[in-house]
């Protein structure tokens, strides 16, 4: 792998939730049953607003515009041994920056078959019990309140 082709040790995770209290997750192909909100990396020169925003229209087809939410909170965090390949050699820690996206009601989601296989719309119980990353689990957890 080459620099330009590393993955920059910054990330996004947007939780997507309705205003009645369910929250979007996404099963990944790799690795298997991994669930988790929209997440990833931000590329050169781009700044974690603009990663949020991008992600989301990847991962699902929504587009944010105005509503996406910055929780002005980050966490960082040990790279999955499996992923480490990804980074520039002995990166172990990752920064990740954490936004919303509050919506009226469910929407149908389109995914990257080549990313996520399945999506769900959960409750924040059984969302917090399928979710793959504690990090993921924390911003559900904060994000409760703000659903209702």
């Amino acid at each position: 792998m080459t620099d330009e082709t590393r993955k920059r040790p910054q990330s996004v995770l947007v939780v997507i939730c309705t205003r009645g209290g369910e929250f979007l997750l996404l099963r990944r192909t790799r690795p298997a049953g991994f669930w988790q909100s929209v997440t990833g990396s931000l590329a050169s020169g781009e700044t974690p607003r603009h990663a949020a925003a991008r992600e989301l229209y990847e991962e699902t087809g929504l587009l944010a515009g105005g509503a996406l939410i910055d929780l002005h909170h980050s966490v960082l965090f040990p790279i999955i041994r499996a992923w480490r390949k990804r980074y520039a050699p002995n990166v172990c820690f990752n920064r990740e920056y954490w936004f919303a996206l509050v919506i009226e009601t469910r929407r149908l989601i389109r995914l990257d078959p080549r990313e996520h296989v399945e999506y769900r719309w959960l409750r924040a119980s059984p969302a917090l019990a399928l979710a793959s990353s504690c990090t993921n689990r924390d911003a559900i957890r904060s994000l409760s309140g703000l659903a209702r």
